[in-house]
């Protein structure tokens, strides 16, 4: 990690120095513009529940209604849902999926259209449920925040081109970083400023408090890292250079990330959105009670959806057959395991049993902030571990691996230039 830190000062590397600092500026516009609030808006104080995700990833601009309230998620719902259609439930997405390049950019351009048109149904969701107001009011707000996800959407642009790493990622880890800052002076004034304890106890409680967000970091990042090797023999190459050059296909434990996360999010959304437009005191208890995250019944509906979409999500980007088939057509194969079905079930189960665990795994991650919430004390911008580490964790493991790609490869490249003067 340090070499890869020290290469980025290397006088061969000034075009990935502006890169870098490219990232770095578009950055803080986002930073800028979490600020900026919508002109007439007010500070949502009601307790946001189950948009608190939302709100996280958008760096607290849902809290604060600006411009960036709605932040990525309606590009990133609009991506969510033209991967389900490439199941082969539409033949026009399938058919896309399989042009490789030119179908991905296809793709890509859909889900931007596809985002806008979420941003602005879902600005105007929020709009009537939080802010209220006249048709006009609603209506100018609505166009506000919309405008704001479409200008993110071409600052992620600008940065997956022109800078380091993907832009969207990028976007919703600097969000979520954009509220570590507050959660920890909370606690710190909570704990120890405040006389809800004395000022030893209070000390210790906050440096555990510390510690105990670190150790989760931790094991967040081992699981973000943890993968199972399977090894792979090709048919073209002798048993001696199999023994020297071992070939693996890596399935990483945790291969659907956050999405599952993500998704059941959404879904326990759903009818508390709903609740808001209607505005039926019956029916808003009802969600509050059973179906809020937050409440027993709902917490038992958001852990089972979490392990159902962790499955699903695992397979669709892992699947089996088509790994099977990419095996064949390389003219390679899984040591002991014969070529074709007895392969791709092979494979599934492999990758069935490892997405058990990763998404145990999630629920427990997901789960610690509810807990900590129930058990504590501390005001509820404090929270412990959670969904928005993982996401913090994957982007930054994602970017260190492009930087360090980006290194190496100038690194070569410069010595064989070298190689070549001589």
């Amino acid at each position: 990690m340090f070499k890869s830190l020290k290469g980025i000062f290397n006088s061969n590397n000034k075009d990935l120095r502006k890169r870098i600092y490219f990232t770095l500026l578009v950055l803080a516009i986002f930073g800028l513009g979490t600020n900026i609030i919508v002109p007439g808006a007010k500070q949502i104080t009601q307790n946001l529940s189950f948009l608190d995700l939302l709100n996280l990833m958008s760096g607290g601009s849902l809290k604060t209604f600006s411009i960036f309230a709605l932040g990525v998620m309606p590009y990133i719902t609009a991506s969510i849902l033209t991967q389900l259609l490439q199941m082969d439930i539409l033949p026009y997405f399938k058919e896309l999926k399989d042009q490789g390049a030119t179908g991905r950019q296809k793709i890509n351009r859909i889900n931007r259209y596809l985002g806008i048109l979420f941003a602005f149904v879902q600005g105007y969701i929020y709009s009537v449920a939080f802010m209220g107001g006249t048709t006009v009011e609603i209506i100018k707000t609505t166009i506000i925040l919309t405008a704001g996800t479409a200008l993110l959407l071409w600052l992620a642009d600008q940065i997956t081109n022109k800078g380091l790493g993907n832009g969207v990622s990028l976007f919703i880890m600097a969000g979520i970083v954009n509220t570590l800052p507050s959660t920890f002076i909370t606690a710190f004034k909570d704990l120890v400023v405040a006389d809800s304890f004395t000022k030893v106890l209070g000390i210790i409680l906050f440096v555990s408090f510390i510690i105990a967000y670190l150790l989760i970091l931790i094991g967040v990042v081992y699981m973000q890292i943890s993968e199972r090797r399977i090894p792979i023999q090709h048919s073209t190459r002798t048993d001696s250079s199999f023994s020297k050059e071992q070939s693996y296909i890596p399935l990483k434990l945790n291969s659907a990330s956050v999405m599952p996360v993500i998704f059941a999010s959404a879904i326990t959304s759903v009818p508390s959105l709903i609740g808001g437009l209607i505005n039926k005191p019956a029916f808003t208890n009802f969600v509050d009670n059973y179906i809020v995250y937050t409440s027993f019944t709902g917490y038992i509906l958001y852990i089972v959806l979490i392990f159902l979409f962790g499955y699903v999500y695992t397979l669709m980007e892992l699947n089996p057959k088509e790994m099977s088939e990419n095996l064949d057509k390389n003219r390679s194969y899984i040591p002991g395991i014969t070529p074709g079905e007895k392969t791709a079930a092979y494979l599934k189960g492999t990758i069935s049993r490892l997405t058990v665990v990763g998404s145990i795994f999630l629920i427990i991650i997901a789960s610690i902030p509810l807990l900590f919430s129930k058990i504590s004390s501390l005001s509820s911008a404090v929270t412990l571990g959670g969904t928005g580490l993982l996401i913090v964790v994957g982007v930054a493991l994602e970017t260190y691996k492009q930087l360090e790609s980006s290194i190496v490869s100038r690194s070569y490249q410069g010595s064989r230039k070298r190689r070549h003067r001589r």
